[in-house]
């Protein structure tokens, strides 16, 4: 593996304001202005600033010159990279202020991860110790390191080694990573460390956060407020897992026809728990609609009549009629826990009107006392809305990898989401720049029908540009919710995707136009092949592979080191075949791909999951520089050359995945990253060393990685 080498800031503050992704990135634009005219000048940094995203929509190049201008510096004073970077702090200040304040800081009501903002609020912190503390105190593993104490920074040093992290996510999603592949030595080695970090990133994406800008080297140095969002979304999942109608069908009660039901089935978690919330308040007689978990609960009263209707016999006449917003918080506090519902927020916090913290409250008293009917009729009815088993499991699969891709817009029910076209257009955007028209595109809200039509027409207009197979497919089968049809347009865009990001590998792709679904099979049986071991795959269907012994060999061929076969079963039994299944998927994880596939699609030989999970292995192979012995002239050579690799490369962290970075494979963002995340949150390889002095282009989303998709 190639040993993770980080942009160093002489500056210590400097370098602690940047993740190792933002520092990459900013290093390769500064490089590329530097190497068109051998220098860098103050005057050349608006132009180079209003071209970064961050400062894109806020600022036109004469500002920025007039805020550069203000220091007195000359316009042709030459500067240097950390001079670059205090003038971005400032720009990002200034920026901060012209927003709003800290009022745009970053919550885990949003669904990415931001660093516009280094602020680590303690009451949340406060709440997310005693989550952790509560749902891992008896983990055989951790109990030596819990419970932890929120008035300290236990928690920051704690997740250093990445156990923490995983085992956080089996509990937001159990099953989520095979706990036999987590590292959990006392003492991990820089390799061990980097590898748990690795595989808590592409989990992470697996059941739905967006990392982006959070890489390993970021995990491993246990940055306050990366963690902390990280953490929140992870929490998050957790608690809003039961708010859509396919694990609590008693949501249906909440509307009134089939109408109204698909509108449901469309909305985010959150906005299922503000209407579920609603529902109870009309019935309580409380006049004021809640649309927010901050302003609109500051004085108490909603949480008064919600828990009075939800839980009469706990009821006080002295909560509603407190005049003291702060005591009436206080009051509801001591209602809830005699519901014995977990404290996750404070009085203070909700006078403050913290939105994280009022967000885990009403999910707590949620799952704690839904008060929603078992009526037979609304829930048979809910029950006819649900897919089959192979249509749901699609549907999360291209649902987790768009999310991971970085677009604008979060996807939380794929089939009601991509009706007004929309996210389809972002999602080519990102998988073929330039693709889109944008000018004659319609962006939700979208009131008029044929408005949607126009966008799903030239969703398939560009479909049928790429080579899709769309014979007597229109816009309008789209926008009725065609679910096979948009199934199969998804499935052959991130084939696409996939194929393109393997051939742009220019170390690998020299001369070759094309890159077939042919090629990854060969590639992947000559790479099992040269290491002595007999098992092969005839084709992405063979039944053979769902003992899953196939694709351990390949993971251990790439790497030798990440497999422990002492682990593996035989796959004899349906038993054997998945807990091989489940190893598998995190080991390929761990190693550095961003796969969404479960086990079921390996034990069922899943033809399409097969193909994304081969193909994410061979890309992640292909970054490292080992890859061009492949064809040696041996077994016994390839197994030396790859036994010499895993000597040298011991010592330090895998590179697969250090970062997540956004840009797309046409080059946003440059010298840096081999994204294995789509996105969500790229899995960065450091690749400088390969660069020439102008800014070079490894593909920032991987959907290969990421697009295996899989789990």
């Amino acid at each position: 593996m190639s040993s993770f080498v980080g942009v160093l800031v002489s500056d210590q503050w400097l370098q602690s304001q940047f993740t190792q992704v933002e520092l990459r990135s900013l290093k390769s634009k500064f490089m590329a202005v530097r190497n068109q005219n051998g220098k860098v000048t103050v005057g050349d940094l608006p132009a180079l600033m209003v071209k970064l995203k961050a400062f894109s929509d806020m600022f036109k190049e004469e500002e920025i010159r007039g805020i550069l201008g203000e220091s007195g510096a000359d316009m042709n004073d030459e500067v240097d990279f950390e001079a670059f970077l205090r003038a971005y702090l400032n720009l990002q200040g200034r920026g901060t202020e012209k927003l709003g304040g800290t009022k745009h800081s970053s919550s885990f009501l949003k669904a990415t991860t931001t660093t516009l903002l280094h602020t680590i609020i303690e009451s949340e912190k406060a709440s997310y110790v005693a989550h952790i503390n509560s749902y891992l105190g008896d983990d055989p593993f951790l109990k030596q390191y819990l419970p932890l104490d929120p008035s300290t920074n236990d928690l920051f040093d704690l997740v250093k080694d990445g156990v923490l992290l995983c085992k956080l996510i089996n509990v937001a999603v159990p099953g989520t990573i095979d706990e036999r592949a987590i590292n959990t030595k006392r003492v991990l080695n820089p390799w061990e460390r980097n590898e748990n970090h690795t595989l808590c990133l592409n989990s992470a994406k697996a059941i739905g956060c967006t990392v982006v800008n959070i890489g390993t080297q970021d995990l491993i140095e246990g940055r306050p407020h990366l963690l902390l969002g990280l953490i929140s979304q992870i929490i998050k999942i957790q608690l809003l897992a039961d708010l859509n109608l396919k694990k609590t069908p008693q949501l249906v009660e909440l509307v009134d026809d089939g109408n109204d039901v698909e509108e449901l089935m469309g909305l985010a978690p959150e906005k299922v728990l503000l209407k579920w919330m609603n529902f109870h308040l009309k019935k309580a007689g409380y006049k004021k609609p809640i649309t927010n978990f901050s302003s609109d609960l500051k004085d108490g009263e909603a949480y008064a009549y919600l828990l009075n209707v939800l839980a009469p016999e706990h009821c006080s006449p002295a909560t509603l009629d407190a005049k003291d917003p702060t005591h009436r918080a206080k009051l509801v506090l001591d209602h809830a826990e005699r519901m014995d519902c977990k404290r996750y927020l404070s009085p203070k916090d909700i006078v403050e009107g913290s939105p994280n913290l009022n967000l885990a409250f009403v999910a707590q008293i949620f799952h704690q006392r839904s008060g929603l009917s078992a009526d037979c009729k609304n829930i048979s009815f809910a029950e006819m809305m649900t897919d089959d088993v192979q249509i749901s499991r699609e549907e999360r699969c291209f649902r987790l990898w768009i999310n991971s891709l970085g677009i604008v817009t979060y996807v939380n029910n794929l089939f009601e989401d991509v009706r007004n076209g929309w996210i389809l257009l972002e999602v080519l955007d990102k998988v073929s720049p330039g693709s889109v028209k944008w000018k004659l595109a319609s962006k939700p809200p979208i009131k008029m029908p044929f408005r949607k039509v126009e966008n799903c027409n030239q969703v398939i207009g560009i479909g049928k540009q790429l080579k899709f197979s769309l014979v007597n497919v229109a816009g309008e089968d789209i926008v009725h919710g065609n679910k096979k049809l948009i199934l199969a347009f998804l499935w052959q865009l991130m084939r696409y995707n996939m194929l393109q990001l393997l051939k742009n590998l220019r170390f690998h792709s020299q001369g070759k136009k094309e890159m077939t679904d042919a090629d990854i099979l060969k590639w992947a049986n000559n790479k099992v092949k040269c290491t002595g071991r007999t098992s092969q795959m005839e084709s992405f269907k063979d039944k053979n592979l769902s003992n899953g012994i196939f694709f351990l060999d390949l993971l251990s061929a790439v790497e030798p080191r990440v497999v422990n076969w002492n682990l593996v079963t035989k796959g004899e039994s349906e038993e054997e075949k998945k807990l091989n299944a489940t190893y598998i998927i995190s080991v390929a994880r761990k190693l550095g791909c961003s796969i969404f596939l479960l086990p079921e699609d390996i034990m069922e030989v899943n033809q399409k999951m097969i193909l994304t999970l081969t193909a994410s292995i061979m890309y992640w192979s292909l970054q490292q520089p080992v890859e061009e012995l492949e064809t040696s002239s041996s077994p016994a050579d390839a197994a030396t050359t790859a036994s010499t690799t895993s000597t040298t490369s011991d010592a330090s962290p895998s590179a697969s995945v250090n970062g997540e970075d956004e840009s797309s494979l046409s080059g946003e963002i440059s010298n840096l990253i081999i994204d294995d995340a789509a996105s969500d949150t790229t899995v960065s390889s450091q690749v400088e060393n390969e660069a020439p002095d102008t800014t070079t282009t490894v593909s920032s989303h991987i959907v290969n990685d990421d697009t295996p998709i899989g789990d």
